[in-house]
Order: C-alpha cells, then sequence, then structure tokens
C-alpha cells in the first residue's frame, strides 16, 4: 500500500501541471513566434489553428475568441505572425493550448496588412474604377463633413470666399478620430445627399496610420462609392493615402487645394468670360451688320435695281398681248351670240305673226260684228240717249216728269236739257 501510493492517476498529473502552468509568471502571458497552419473555419466568431516553427519540428495549438475585434488583418496559411497569449492545459486530454489576446505579422504591422488586404478586395471588385462623378461648375452649397475643431473648415470656406463668394460653405461636424469616428463619419455623409448638396469635401489634417485609420475602413469606403453627391477627398497630408482617397471623385492634397477643385470657376473667370463674351458679341454683330450691308449694297448695285422696269417689261409686254386676245376673243363670242340672238328674234316675230294671225283675223270678225251693233253707230243714224237723274238711261216717257235735268248723247257729245213740258 505505501509502495502504490507514490504513484499518480494521469488527471492528478495533469492538474497539477495545469496549476503549475497557472501560477508561472512566464507563462501567465507568453510572446511568441512561428508560421500559422491547419488554419480552420473562420465563418464562426472564434478561430482555431496551431503555430509551427518554420522548420515544422514543434507545432502547438491557438485559440482567439471573437477573433473578428481583435484582428486587422486576415490571416493566411503560412503566415510569420507575432502572437501574445497565455498557455493553458487542456485536463481532459492532457494537451495544452494557447490562447491568443493578440497577433500580428511579423515584419509588417497589423493595420498596413489590414489596409493592403482590403485594398486588394475592393480592387478586385472594381469599385476604385467604378465612373467618377462630375464636380458642378458653379455649386451653391458645399458641405465640408470634417472636425469642427479643426482648421480644416476655415481654410476651405476663406478660400471658397475668395474665389466665388456666392457658394455657401457648410460644416457637418464629425468626429475623425477613434471609435466614434465611422458612425460619425456615416452619418454626415448621409446627410450630404439627404440635404440636396451640390459638392461635398471630406477630410481632417495628417497623422499616422491609426490617426487616419477610420479612412481606410470598409463600411466608410463603400458609403463614399455609393454618395450621389460629388465629393472631394482631403485627408491627411500629400504624402498620407487611404482608401476613401481612392473612392473619392477628387483628391486634394490640402483642404485649400479641395476648395479650389469644389469652385473650378471662380468669380473672376465669370467676369472674364463674360467680356469675352461681350467683345465676341459686338464683333460678331459688327461683322453681320457690315456683311449684310455689303449684301445689300451687291444687291441695290444690280442692273435689274438700277432699271427696275427691265424686271417687268418682258412681262408687261406678254400681258398686253394677253389683253389684246382676250378683247378680241370675247368680241368675236360677243359677235356670235349676237348674231344667233337676231336669227331667233327674226324666227322668234315668224312664228308669233304666225302664231297671231288666226287671232288677229277672229278679233276683226267679232270687232266687224260688235260694230253693227254699236251704240255709236245707231247715234250716227241720227238717234239720241236720254240720261235723267243718277245717269239712268230713260226708256219710257213715263220715267221723266216736267222739270227734271236730263242729257242729251248724240254721236258727237253731250247737252244737258230740261223738261218743259210733256
Amino acid at each position: 500500500m505505501a509502495e502504490s501510493s507514490k504513484y499518480l492517476t494521469v488527471g492528478a498529473l495533469t492538474s497539477y501541471l495545469k496549476a503549475k502552468f497557472d501560477q508561472d509568471p512566464y507563462l501567465g502571458k507568453v510572446y511568441l513566434t512561428g508560421e500559422i497552419s491547419n488554419l480552420g473555419n473562420r465563418k464562426g466568431r472564434h478561430l482555431y489553428f496551431s503555430i509551427k516553427d518554420p522548420n515544422g519540428k514543434a507545432v502547438i495549438r491557438a485559440t482567439m475568441f471573437s477573433y473578428s475585434s481583435r484582428l486587422k488583418f486576415e490571416p493566411k496559411e503560412g503566415m510569420k505572425v507575432l502572437a501574445i497569449g497565455r498557455v493553458q492545459v487542456y485536463e481532459p486530454s492532457g494537451s495544452y493550448s494557447i490562447i491568443l489576446e493578440q497577433m500580428t505579422p511579423d515584419g509588417v504591422g497589423d493595420l498596413f496588412m489590414a489596409l493592403t488586404q482590403l485594398k486588394e478586395k475592393l480592387t478586385k471588385e472594381g469599385l476604385f474604377t467604378q465612373p467618377k462623378r462630375q464636380l458642378p461648375l458653379l455649386p451653391k452649397k458645399i458641405a465640408v463633413i470634417t472636425s469642427p475643431t479643426g482648421a480644416v473648415v476655415e481654410d476651405v470656406a476663406k478660400t471658397v470666399e475668395r474665389r466665388l463668394p456666392q457658394a455657401q460653405v457648410i460644416l457637418l461636424p464629425a468626429v475623425v478620430q477613434g471609435e466614434g469616428a465611422v458612425p460619425s463619419l456615416l452619418k454626415q455623409l448621409d446627410r450630404v445627399d439627404q440635404l440636396g448638396f451640390d459638392t461635398a469635401i471630406i477630410g481632417r489634417g495628417g497623422g499616422s496610420i491609426e490617426d487616419l485609420w477610420a479612412f481606410n475602413d470598409e463600411a466608410l469606403v463603400r458609403k463614399v462609392a455609393a454618395l450621389k453627391t460629388p465629393i472631394i477627398s482631403s485627408v491627411g497630408h500629400e504624402t498620407d493615402n487611404t482608401l476613401v482617397d481612392l473612392v473619392a471623385d477628387r483628391r486634394a492634397a490640402t483642404p485649400t487645394a479641395a476648395a479650389e477643385l469644389a469652385t473650378p470657376v471662380t468669380r473672376q473667370n465669370i467676369v472674364d468670360r463674360l467680356f469675352e463674351l461681350e467683345t465676341r458679341l459686338v464683333v460678331a454683330g459688327k461683322k453681320t451688320v457690315q456683311d449684310r450691308q455689303n449684301w445689300l449694297d451687291q444687291i441695290l448695285n444690280r442692273p435689274i435695281m438700277q432699271q427696275p422696269d427691265r424686271l417687268y417689261a418682258a412681262y408687261q409686254q406678254e400681258v398686253d398681248q394677253l389683253v389684246d386676245r382676250l378683247s378680241r376673243g370675247f368680241q368675236r363670242q360677243l359677235d356670235q351670240k349676237q348674231y344667233r340672238f337676231t336669227k331667233a328674234g327674226g324666227r322668234l316675230v315668224q312664228q308669233k305673226q304666225q302664231i297671231l294671225r288666226p287671232y288677229q283675223e277672229a278679233l276683226a270678225l267679232a270687232s266687224a260684228k260688235l260694230d253693227l251693233v254699236s251704240p255709236l253707230k245707231i247715234l250716227a243714224s241720227g238717234y239720241t240717249i236720254v240720261r235723267g237723274p243718277a245717269d239712268k238711261v230713260i226708256k219710257k216717257k213715263g220715267d221723266l216728269k216736267v222739270g227734271d235735268e236730263v242729257q242729251l248723247t248724240f254721236a258727237d257729245g253731250d247737252v244737258p236739257a230740261q223738261i218743259r213740258g210733256e
């Protein structure tokens, strides 16, 4: 029994080793270098892989929990890295591994690596080669997305005031550095399209890659690329380069240069252009008037304009001939009509005489018969007609009395008379 008490179980040995690992200050925070191997599925929240020596003789399993918020680059198989973590013993299997807190590419900064990888990704998508928006020549409203405490907005405002005073410069204040920078910049970019700006300038002063890192954020880069409003990037100094610079419509090395790009046409340009157009208009007007005057002079000097009757002399003679022909034709037709009318009139007279002759003969016979019984014929034979009062013909003696006024009608006229006795 005493001899067997010297022996440990596997679990006891593993627990002892785990306690030693947990209590050893050198193993509580280990700085490790090696190559990534056996890279597992990167779709989950946690990253599982191995780190090995370049010669492949030693390998240790590695785990990084919630790796997407810890890493600023994309790990790849065979990549040499610098890792910081703590060594842990897994009691059920007695194996040990390293739980990573940080990891960066060996020899290259993690931010630079992340920037390079994102740039390659967006380049493959064609985001940097998509057509650029045209900057307006005479913007009315210019948005400046930057820190309200920096010199960017002041430089832009002064330059715009000098070049194009009628343009309005409006500050859209944003955080340009640190954790809150990306949400702040995204919010102001949304306002640019909503408020109907003609041009936008996004920028800040110079700094390290960490200071400018917000302008390499994928969400911000995609938002700038999708913006409807033309945008100018003025991030950092001339030597600084960010991904926002690549998707912006124009890149300016300084805020002043950005303001100059935003106002391609200055007030002086407009004045000079107006004077130029006025001069060209006056010259063109004078030339047009002179050309028209020359053209008019040429027309007025033509023989036909000097002797206008020559223009219609031939036509006048032709008109006279036509009038003569028309007159003679009309007279000929009139003579023909007159001749036919005369012939028709003669025939009409003959026809009338032929038609009236029987009636004339009948009328003469009736007149002769009437004449035989005519009162005038009887009066011519010595008879007299006596008319009494009211011009009544007296037929009997008894129709009269002494004193009556009568009218005696003879063949050659009337004579008044009075009855004096029976």
